[in-house]
């Protein structure tokens, strides 16, 4: 995993880098230049377009300058610098770059800005570590920046986002279309509230301190692919079923047996050894046709079921909220077993907010945003709500799955994962359904709850990837399908000791 830092604690990770590779600050400012020409011309190879830096005083406009030297050495001649002097300060960094830039620089006050929408921005104005809303005249640059209706590609971060902490209900600085970010994204750009301001990010590497940044305290851990790669274990010789669990999956009612099969079939496809579905016997036919593979236990015999078989249990996709139902989640939750509750399940806890308590240690619940909300209380924005989540999971001892494009896995630890896959053409009925039916079958495979979770939700995502590269919606059928080609994908790099 990697850490995710906070504005402070990245500074504090040049600080480090600094003395420790023997370079100096303005040699850093230079490396992360060159990263993000690099990126930058990638993106923008030979664009007719004008191309217009603006730069504030401190570092983030030291590199906006550096950036602009260099676009000009690698050829882009329609260029134009703009510094914004709304101050009588300004860094060193900032004062050996603008020395170093001869013949760019408007004479004009970025106060006089012209753009039109054929420009392409480089807002290089002020960078991470702000924490209040703009204001005055940096409040009508972004105003007029976002009026021209020019592409916008923002240096470390917009001006005027705020890297941490609640977001503000209006946002007010620039809205980028692209930002190239160093070394980490910021904690923020994974809140739906950053939306107003970029719409797209990429991390380019400046050369900091890796072992320094990983050793940080923090709770922010991104998943990476090469994390969940080392976390896979693979099938090994002379295993058979019994060696990769058994999972009941306690879904569906009559008119909802669709959520059953989803979450059933993702169960299987994810590779639980044995997946028993206990659903009503009207589900039956549904059942045997669609997954022959899957076994069947009567709703009404799971009263006398030995539920020690199960290594994971599933509860909640199109299950209903019935007397029968309810008694089903307290005779669940009474026992001592690894429970993964989702939809109909979470449904029943927020009108029995008792059952909370009741929980086994180390459940698993999957809530989407109003459904979390039922559960803790309203919330104004993703921070306090994620806050929320870390909250309850450490003092109930469970694992929250809180989903979104980039869901928040809340462990008991205190740390929070941060997924990194999984876009738009997901967003489709069935996916939460089948989401739980993978989880679950980790959790029966015999991964920690924690484990369990990041693996599903990763490979969730990654699939569901990797099936938007050819189509525009994809479907929660057509994704559990394709569940073995990502495990199979992810397990080539995988070595078996």
């Amino acid at each position: 995993m990697e850490n995710l830092i906070t504005a402070i604690q990245m500074k504090e990770a040049d600080y480090y880098t600094i003395p420790h590779q023997a370079i100096t600050s303005i040699d850093l400012m230079e490396r992360a230049a060159v990263s993000f020409v690099n990126a930058f011309t990638e993106k923008f190879a030979d664009t007719p377009r004008r191309v217009v830096v603006i730069c504030g005083q401190g570092n983030n406009g030291g590199d906006g300058l550096a950036i602009a030297r260099l676009l000009k050495a690698r050829g882009y001649h329609n260029l134009n610098v703009f510094l914004t002097q709304f101050s009588e300060n300004s860094s060193a960094d900032y004062q050996i770059n603008l020395k170093r830039l001869e013949g760019l620089i408007s004479p004009e006050d970025a106060r006089n800005l012209v753009l039109s929408a054929n420009d392409l921005v480089i807002d290089a104005v002020l960078g991470a570590g702000l924490n209040r809303a703009l204001s005055g005249e940096y409040e009508k640059l972004a105003q007029l920046i976002n009026q021209s209706g020019a592409y916008v590609v923002a240096v470390d971060v917009p001006t005027g986002f705020k890297s941490e902490g609640a977001l503000e209900p209006v946002y007010n600085g620039v809205s980028a279309d692209y930002c190239i970010t160093f070394e980490r994204p910021k904690i923020n750009f994974f809140f739906p509230e950053s939306l107003p301001a970029l719409k797209k990010f990429e991390v380019v590497p400046i050369g900091l301190d890796e072992p320094y940044l990983q050793s940080v305290v923090t709770p922010w851990k991104l998943t990476t692919e090469t994390a969940v790669g080392k976390m896979l274990k693979p099938r090994s010789a002379f295993s058979h079923k019994g060696s990769y669990g058994h999972a009941l999956v306690v879904a569906g009612n009559t008119e909802t047996m669709g959520a059953a099969l989803l979450c059933t079939n993702a169960c299987l496809h994810a590779g639980a050894g044995l997946v028993t579905a206990c659903i009503p016997q009207s589900g039956l036919t549904a059942l045997n046709v669609a997954l022959p593979e899957a076994m069947f236990l009567d709703r009404e015999a799971i009263k006398d079921i030995d539920l020690h078989k199960f290594q994971a249990v599933a509860i909640g996709p199109g299950l209903g909220t019935g007397k029968a139902q309810v008694e089903i989640l307290e005779q669940l939750s009474g026992k001592n077993v690894k429970l993964v509750i989702d939809a109909d399940g979470i449904n029943i806890i927020a009108n029995q907010k008792e059952l909370l308590q009741v929980l086994p240690p180390q459940s698993i619940i999957t809530p989407h945003m109003k459904e979390f909300d039922r559960l803790f209380g309203s919330h104004n924005n993703w921070w306090d709500r994620v806050a929320t989540a870390s909250l309850q999971s450490q003092k109930l001892q469970l694992v929250i799955v809180l989903k979104n494009q980039y869901t928040f896995i809340c462990v008991p630890s205190g740390d929070i994962f941060i997924n990194s896959t999984g876009n738009p053409a997901m967003a489709q009925g069935g996916m939460g359904d089948v989401l739980t039916g993978m989880i679950t079958s980790f959790l029966a495979q015999g991964y920690s709850t924690a484990e369990a979770a990041i693996l599903a939700v990763f490979l969730h995502g990654k699939t569901g990837d990797d099936l938007a590269r050819n189509r525009a919606v994809v479907g929660a059928s057509d994704l559990s399908k394709e569940i073995p080609q990502t495990l199979k994908k992810l397990l080539r790099n995988v070595v078996v000791v």
